[in-house]
């Protein structure tokens, strides 16, 4: 199975970190401009996801949703989620840590593109 989303190991520890902190937590990447362009990290239940965002998959255990008009932008490429020392979206919780989260990308192979579309087929 291939993974539209997955984390660095620094990244995943600092999930980790944050969960202890907060508990179950979530992702959700908009695409918007300043902190909306960034992967925002909220208490899993404290932001609310409606119709117009998809399950992109589980960093660590965490959903990561992301807006539809950006999954169409970026369906052709595996977001890897990192971390970089500074201060982020001022509502993510990774802010206090004095680190945040970025995207960063990679286009899939035409091959793991043809197994995307043949699982996206698949689906009820």
């Amino acid at each position: 199975m291939i993974q539209r989303v997955t984390a660095t190991e620094e990244a995943l520890q600092l999930i980790e970190k944050l969960k202890t902190i907060h508990g179950p937590l979530m992702f959700h990447q908009s695409g918007g401009c300043c902190d909306g362009s960034s992967p925002m990290c909220y208490p899993h239940d404290e932001f609310r996801v409606g119709d117009s965002d998809v399950l992109l998959g589980y960093i660590g255990d965490s959903p990561f949703y992301i807006s539809k008009d950006q999954y169409e932008y970026w369906k052709h490429t595996q977001l890897i989620i990192d971390v970089v020392e500074g201060r982020g979206g001022m509502f993510s919780l990774e802010g206090p840590e004095g680190k945040r989260f970025l995207t960063r990308s990679r286009v899939f192979t035409e091959e793991e593109r043809e197994h995307l579309k043949d699982e996206s087929s698949q689906e009820p």
